[in-house]
């Protein structure tokens, strides 16, 4: 095998390097108590399997309401998307004091972390292998594939993605939330 350059096919160790242009930020959430709308905003992106294929979906949203404000998907994992979501979250809802990110290529890259800096807030990252760190983007992540993706397996992309949108609206305005003395997010965060 050695002679013939011959590979097994499974994963090797170390293939998540970072990359060394790449910075990575201090998570500055531990012990915070989230009080009110605009305060921490955070992304992440989660795999979406369809009836042939799959899509990957980003998501911004705010801590204290659970107000999804933007989502966008993607065939690719490129920066682009998670750069389009976040502009579009501070455009339409203000600008976060601080926003979080786990400490994906996407999240570190120097595209990234110049369009949170323009906007001057603080940018958090999750600790590594930290999933609970995010949990309000996880949780809404388990609620979109329980409530939604898993029920429809859409066949394309364009039904994806109509049938996210009804979701999110349906989240955002209709959804009311335990955590949030079953209130719906939008009453939150029309409110603060």
């Amino acid at each position: 095998m050695k002679i013939m350059d011959i590979q097994t096919l499974y994963p090797k160790r170390n293939l998540s390097k970072r990359n060394p242009d790449h910075q990575v930020f201090p998570y500055l959430l531990r012990n915070v108590p989230i009080t009110h709308v605009r305060q921490v905003y955070s992304t992440d992106i989660t795999y979406v399997p369809m009836a042939k294929g799959f899509m990957y979906l980003t998501a911004v949203i705010d801590w204290h309401s659970r107000f999804i404000l933007a989502w966008r998907l993607s065939n690719t994992l490129n920066t682009d998307f998670c750069l389009q979501v976040v502009q579009e979250a501070f455009e339409k809802y203000g600008i976060p004091e601080i926003f979080n990110t786990d400490q994906g290529c996407q999240y570190t890259s120097k595209d990234f972390v110049k369009l949170i800096k323009d906007h001057k807030v603080k940018l958090s990252m999750d600790g590594k292998g930290r999933a609970l760190d995010n949990v309000f983007i996880e949780r809404a992540w388990r609620n979109t594939k329980q409530e939604h993706i898993y029920i429809y397996a859409h066949e394309t992309c364009s039904d994806l993605h109509k049938g996210l949108d009804q979701y999110y609206k349906f989240y955002n305005y209709k959804r009311k939330h335990q955590s949030l003395n079953d209130r719906t997010p939008n009453e939150v965060f029309s409110v603060s």
